[in-house]
């Protein structure tokens, strides 16, 4: 897994309830360094700070620094204030939801296309950019993105840009194979958080998944277990993986259709055919 004592960097920390604060604590389980960036001092202080689960001891002990991955002096400056590191995570993405969201893909917002673009595809390869000289020794880059072979209602142009996000990884793992770096791309399933929150109708996509995944999927619960599938391939056990989406979406995305009846999970209570319990 994660290489203990090594440094990794979490980009797009906005809450205790974020992936991306769960990939670091999955980071720091296997004894790796987090460092968590956050856009700007603002959108600290309006969620990670506001976090209700975590008391102030345990905010304070987060190592958090300011990085806008839009902005190229940002970018810079902070890449520059780092020694080795051993991975990065972009857990960055952001699209208009009354422009790019909803019922309606046609939108007349360009600018609000370039902006989604920007935040959640482009600044994946400025991030390399600036941060692959700080792997000297080789290193793995792991991106968030969500099932992108698939138009999903009202997700609209953010699956456009996740298809570009997975595109871009691929690039990525070919120009930086010179330079043992690995670039993959987890693809979760439809998790609850805060920046779920502003997808118009996520609990469509969340009952879609309940009809269709062959595990059990639940969209408050399953946070950590993306968190280690990207722990897993920010480490060496997976030296040899790269330009790969791996999908921890309890298989929705391979399913033609909705599941049967007989095919649903059902818990075991103990019981037999017959209504008899039996105790092991």
């Amino acid at each position: 897994m994660i290489e203990a004592g090594k440094t990794y960097i979490v980009m797009g920390l906005l809450d205790s309830d974020s992936i991306a604060y769960a990939i670091g604590k999955a980071i720091e389980h296997h004894g790796g360094k987090v460092i968590f960036t956050v856009q700007n001092e603002r959108m600290k202080k309006i969620f990670f700070d506001r976090s209700k689960k975590m008391s102030d001891q345990e905010k304070t002990a987060v190592n958090i620094q300011y990085c806008d991955v839009t902005v190229e002096e940002d970018l810079k400056r902070f890449f520059s204030g780092l020694g080795e590191i051993s991975g990065i995570v972009h857990s960055i993405a952001f699209a208009n939801p009354n422009t790019c969201l909803g019922s309606e893909f046609h939108t007349d917002a360009i600018e609000d296309l370039k902006q989604a673009f920007h935040i959640s595809c482009a600044s994946l390869a400025s991030v390399v950019r600036y941060g692959y000289p700080h792997m000297r020794h080789g290193g793995s880059v792991v991106a968030l993105t969500f099932e992108s072979r698939f138009a999903y209602p009202y997700y609209n142009w953010m699956g456009v840009n996740k298809a570009a996000l997975e595109a871009t990884v691929r690039a990525l793992a070919r120009r930086h194979g010179r330079d043992l770096i690995r670039v993959n791309a987890v693809s979760a399933g439809p998790v609850s958080t805060k920046a779920a929150k502003s997808i118009p109708h996520f609990a469509l996509l969340a009952r879609t998944w309940r009809k269709m995944s062959p595990l059990p999927w639940d969209v408050h619960g399953e946070k950590d277990q993306v968190a280690n599938a990207a722990a897993f391939l920010l480490g060496p056990l997976a030296k040899k993986i790269t330009g790969q989406v791996i999908r921890v979406d309890g298989g929705a995305s391979i399913m033609g259709g909705e599941l049967t009846p007989e095919e649903r999970h059902h818990p075991y209570d103990g019981a037999d055919e017959y209504g008899e319990h039996h105790h092991m």
